[in-house]
């Protein structure tokens, strides 16, 4: 089969990369095309150099995105007639959707999102729509993905890059850190200020990371998703925060942290997956899956940003990779069954991390 990957956010590079590979080991041909989107190319071209770049990043305002998406649809509505793919696959590739309709290609899309405006145009468009088992019963019908079309399995796609997941704990000395048995190590996330289903400011977040910077001994590693994200934190001239300014092993960094501070979706949900102890400042709707995790006790949300006054070295030992990697196999072979139009495999109870110990003290 002919199957066609879009990659529209920084994420999806991770979360196809072992579906690409698994499709390819079983005989599929797999095309791909990248969004320069934040992260998106650059993480898409270090895994396959064939990858072909078409659109860029998000314009801030809404009519600018209208333009910017048209533009997309028009060129990758092209590529699609020149490539001809049996099947489109993405992770709510709006632009990928639309175009792979005109040309009358199938579309699969997978989303974990609820609150997301633009789910009625991609599960219309859908012949499929996959989903974790946490959006179960949230009547989704009424954005279009219609009992007929959902799909269900269980846990949530981080976990299926997780479980092609080899730990670097080098990353953190290759960001700039000199580790010591005191130092605390802080990741966060900047907030997806361009997207449209955040629509509002998070300030929060810039108070979250001015008072854990004010903590002996805490070393700071900033993931920024847009340029001026990393401009307004540079200027807060502060001596222990470190904003990378490439694509860094960004698991493996949350993997080596005491404590993650997340502003956004994906990157938040990776860290609580881990094991790693994870606050959310996310200033949107609360997700479904976030609702999810913490009533595991793998997440929680940040109220106030005093409460991380006081923050100590993880207590938690480091996850086994051996049993992220099950994890993630197992959700793998559900996206494999949507995009080649086979029937979903048995489920499975989900069989995620012990719920884990604070950083906060």
């Amino acid at each position: 089969m002919d199957i066609w990957i879009d990659l529209s956010n920084s994420p999806h590079a991770l979360l196809f990369e072992p579906i690409v590979r698994r499709l390819r080991e079983r005989g599929h041909t797999v095309k791909l095309t990248a969004r320069a989107n934040a992260q998106t190319a650059e993480l898409a071209r270090s895994r396959w150099p064939e990858v072909e770049v078409i659109g860029g990043e998000s314009p801030q305002n809404r009519f600018s995105k209208a333009g910017a998406l048209a533009q997309r649809i028009a060129e990758l509505s092209h590529w699609c007639q020149a490539h001809r793919p049996q099947i489109a696959l993405s992770h709510n590739s709006y632009a990928q959707a639309v175009a792979a309709r005109i040309r009358r290609v199938p579309v699969v899309t997978a989303m974990d999102f609820e609150h997301q405006p633009a789910n009625h145009l991609a599960f219309r468009l859908a012949t499929t729509v996959l989903l974790p088992d946490a959006l179960r019963g949230l009547n989704l019908a009424r954005q279009g993905a219609t009992r007929e079309k959902a799909r269900f399995y269980p846990g949530l796609k981080e976990e299926v890059y997780l479980g092609d997941f080899e730990p670097d704990v080098g990353v953190v000395e290759r960001v700039g850190i000199n580790r010591t048995d005191s130092t605390i190590l802080v990741v966060t996330r900047t907030p997806p200020s361009r997207a449209l289903y955040h629509g509002s400011e998070c300030p929060l977040f810039v108070r979250a990371v001015e008072t854990v910077a004010a903590v002996p001994n805490v070393r700071i590693v900033a993931l920024v998703r847009h340029l001026e994200q990393r401009v307004a934190l540079e200027q807060l001239n502060l001596e222990n925060l470190t904003v990378p300014s490439t694509a860094v092993d960004s698991r493996s960094l949350m993997y080596c942290a005491d404590l993650v501070i997340g502003a956004g979706g994906t990157m938040t949900r990776e860290a609580a997956l881990l094991g790693t102890p994870t606050v959310s400042v996310f200033a949107g709707r609360t997700p479904a899956v976030d609702i999810w995790l913490e009533r595991r006790g793998l997440l929680s949300r940040l109220a106030s940003a005093e409460t991380l006054t006081r923050l100590a070295r993880r207590r938690t030992a480091l996850p086994d990779p051996v049993e992220l990697r099950q994890r993630g196999n197992r959700l793998v072979e559900h996206f494999i069954a949507a995009a080649t139009m086979r029937p979903v495999p048995q489920a499975a109870t989900w069989e995620g991390p012990a719920r884990v110990e604070e950083a906060i003290v």
